[in-house]
C-alpha cells in the first residue's frame, strides 16, 4: 500500500472513530443509510453531547448529498400508525445533557439523495446550534448496521 494510501486509511479511520467538537458539543457514533442504493432519500443518526453548562438547540441541518436536508422525527398518530415528521424547531440539547438521534426517533433525513449512498463513503453534513453555531461533520456510511433492540433509543435524555 502506498503512502498517500495508508495516510487516507488512517485519516479516514480518525474521522469516523473521535467525535466532532464544537466548543462544548460533541457528535460520536454518527452513521448514514439508505434503504437501498437506488435509494432517494436516506437518515443519519448519532449522539450529540453537550458539555457545557448552558443549554443549546439544533436548529438546523445542511449538506451537499441531498436536495434537501432536515431534522425529523416519528410521532404516533390517532389510529397508532408512526408517522415521520420535520421537525422545524429543532431539538433542544440541554446543559450537561444529549440528543440520542437513532432509527424510529430523531434523525437526519436526506431527500433527493444526489449520489447513492454507498457503503464506506463518508457524507459532508453541518449541524447549526443556536448558541454554539455551526459545526461540520463527515459521517460514514454504514449499510450493514443493525437497529440495537432491547435498549431505550428514544428522544432526548439528560
Amino acid at each position: 500500500m502506498s503512502f498517500k494510501s495508508t495516510a487516507f486509511a488512517t485519516l479516514t479511520t480518525l474521522a469516523t472513530t473521535l467525535p466532532a467538537l464544537a466548543a462544548d458539543i460533541t457528535v460520536d457514533d454518527a452513521y448514514a443509510r439508505s434503504a437501498a442504493v437506488s435509494a432517494k432519500t436516506g437518515a443519519a443518526f448519532m449522539m450529540i453531547h453537550n458539555h457545557g453548562n448552558t443549554d443549546d438547540r439544533l436548529i438546523g441541518v445542511a449538506s451537499p448529498a441531498a436536495d434537501l436536508v432536515q431534522l425529523h422525527t416519528h410521532k404516533e398518530g390517532a389510529n397508532g400508525v408512526m408517522k415521520m415528521m420535520h421537525v422545524e424547531e429543532g431539538f433542544a440539547l440541554p446543559a450537561d445533557g444529549m440528543i440520542k438521534m437513532q432509527r424510529g426517533g430523531q434523525h437526519v433525513m436526506f431527500m433527493g439523495i444526489t449520489q447513492p449512498f454507498e457503503q464506506g463513503a463518508m457524507i459532508p453534513l453541518t449541524l447549526t446550534f443556536e448558541t454554539a453555531g455551526e459545526m461540520e461533520i463527515e459521517v460514514p456510511v454504514d449499510l450493514e448496521r443493525q437497529p440495537m433492540h432491547g435498549h431505550d433509543h428514544g428522544q432526548m435524555s439528560n
